[in-house]
């Protein structure tokens, strides 16, 4: 039998549904590992994040997330109290990838050899990384406070974000479908003015394309959107891309992001800080994770080595 103390919380819609149909391979390879395994299903956006608040309270502390990292997202926020720590300190998430591009099982490493995700959802190993706390305007107008742990993407990069993830069908190419919906959002998107503001010392009103606060060097499938990210150092960091023009980014940007070389054109910026905030006069969507969750004004904190993931030992 499993440890009682582990729950598996499955999401069989992410990648569109791809993950229900890889559920029963998945599941084996699990129950090879966990043994006799009763697993918790989502049934709606929001699901993981009650399944793992309801599981934390029953006495888990390690979390296996199959899914993509909406779903870890969801299950991280479950064992978050309101200012972002542990409920439980000793709760530890272990991602599966099942999901469209599963980037934080890129950052760990586990992408080129899934069996050390699998070897980490059953060890008790664990890696403590850095939290983003996301405030902003949700969808509905109504302020919202979020956690993550990857991006928070403002402008169209999260704009190519709610579109590919409102496709019917590009979503289902995995780490592909961001790639391709990146021009087809770029020829129709507008560059806008936005204040910034770093650590608390106002910037100036910025005209840009795109703005990601990143906590990890890889996102949208595996594009390197901002080289040297580190999600255990305590900082994070902001690329800014300019006032482009649609063919500058279509020629001289896209094309060099999963190298991470774009981060060199005079029109983009990187900086350091552990606070960031953003403004603008006009309707601006805002990402985290993947998953849009509101719109500007937006503050993005870090919160040093807040939460644990499983590490395969």
């Amino acid at each position: 039998m499993t440890d009682p103390r582990s729950t598996v919380i499955v999401n069989p819609a992410a990648n569109k549904g791809g993950a229900g149909r890889r559920w029963p391979a998945i599941c084996a390879r699990l129950a090879a590992r966990l043994g006799d395994f009763e697993p918790c299903f989502t049934t709606a956006p929001g699901h993981a994040t009650d399944l793992a608040r309801q599981a934390l309270l029953s006495g888990s502390r390690r979390f296996v997330a199959v899914g993509g990292d909406g779903t870890v997202n969801e299950v991280l926020n479950g064992l978050l109290d309101r200012s972002g720590r542990l409920i439980e300190p000793d709760a530890v998430i272990c991602p599966i990838p099942a999901g469209t591009a599963n980037e934080l099982n890129r950052a760990l490493g586990h992408l080129p050899d899934a069996d050390r995700a699998y070897d980490a959802a059953a060890g008790t190993g664990s890696k403590a990384i850095d939290l983003l706390r996301i405030r902003c305007s949700g969808l509905d107008g109504r302020p919202i406070e979020r956690f993550g742990y990857l991006m928070v993407s403002l402008g169209a990069a999260a704009a190519i974000s709610h579109r590919t993830s409102q496709s019917r069908w590009i979503k289902k190419l995995g780490p592909a479908a961001y790639l391709l919906m990146t021009p087809v959002v770029t020829l129709g998107y507008r560059n806008h003015s936005v204040l910034v503001a770093i650590d608390g010392v106002p910037q100036g009103p910025r005209r840009l394309f795109t703005a990601i606060v990143a906590n990890t060097e890889n996102g949208g499938g595996g594009m390197k959107l901002m080289p040297g990210a580190l999600f255990d150092d305590g900082v994070l960091d902001l690329v800014e891309m300019g006032d482009i023009s649609r063919a500058g980014m279509l020629t001289a940007i896209m094309p060099k992001l999963h190298r991470g070389t774009h981060i060199h054109h005079s029109k983009v910026r990187v900086t350091r800080g552990r606070s960031f905030r953003f403004e603008a006069d006009v309707d601006i969507l805002v990402d985290v994770d993947g998953e849009t969750v509101g719109r500007l004004p937006l503050e993005v904190t870090v919160l040093p080595l807040a939460f644990s993931v499983g590490a395969a030992t």
